[in-house]
């Protein structure tokens, strides 16, 4: 039985209160067979055990949940170096009415995102895209770009509040949000990145510090809401943000 098998990642997202039908059960189960298969042929993360997956890539990329009514309204998310989908698939599952965008830099961790929306059917449920390309190039104020057409954008990656914040908030539009997902407690980095935050257009309205359901591991959601224009200097050109944050 499915539900046997994922009886404790059932058991944690039930802390969020989030429920999971025998069809979102199914994608998962999917979503991680195509994750352990793929990742023998390319790296896409070192994290494959089973219980693993299920709780640091799964649960956690859910775990915004608590602190963001994404049920509100038909958002549009765009999930910035999504990697092999973290948070943005499992976002999509378990909210299928989003409207989202998978963007990363890497052309065929792309490739392996889209055999997943498609082995998943996820494009039945509504918009799913991947976009190839650098988060500074999309967000430009050059003619065609993505600049301050979302609603939400997400990320996991790895980068520090004030890099991940000229990554992101310049794609937000204003009165839309900024989600990041912390692997540690981030006070210190948060202090560190409000002048970058208020210069990109954003105000930090939250930061949530919990443990994952039934572990002693730290995560903290970070939650900004753009509330005005982001100048049309930011983000600076290729590198520029990784190697001289704001």
């Amino acid at each position: 039985m499915m539900r046997n098998k994922y009886a404790q990642m059932l058991e944690d997202l039930k802390s969020f209160n989030v429920e999971l039908s025998d069809k979102q059960l199914d994608q998962f189960n999917t979503y991680f067979e195509l994750l352990v298969k793929w990742n023998e042929i390319m790296n896409l993360t070192a994290i494959t055990e089973f219980e693993d997956v299920c709780k640091l890539h799964f649960v956690d990329s859910i775990s915004a949940s608590p602190y963001f009514d994404f049920n509100a309204k038909d958002y549009s998310l765009i999930d910035i170096g999504t990697g092999a989908g973290f948070p943005g698939i499992p976002l999509k599952i378990v909210y299928p009415h989003l409207h989202v965008t998978l963007f990363d830099s890497l052309n065929k961790r792309l490739k392996f995102l889209n055999e997943v929306i498609d082995q998943l059917g996820l494009n039945e449920e509504g918009s799913i895209v991947t976009l190839h390309g650098r988060a500074e190039d999309y967000a430009s104020s050059k003619k065609n770009s993505l600049r301050e057409t979302f609603d939400i954008a997400v990320s996991r990656a790895v980068a520090n509040m004030s890099t991940l914040s000229e990554y992101c908030l310049p794609y937000v539009k204003v009165g839309g949000n900024f989600i990041a997902y912390k692997s540690e407690k981030a006070s210190d980095e948060l202090q560190k990145a409000k002048g970058a935050i208020h210069l990109l257009g954003g105000k930090l309205i939250s930061s949530d510090e919990f443990m994952l359901p039934n572990s002693d591991i730290s995560r903290t959601i970070c939650i900004v809401n753009k509330v005005e224009p982001t100048s049309k200097k930011y983000p600076r050109k290729a590198g520029v943000p990784s190697k001289e944050p704001l």
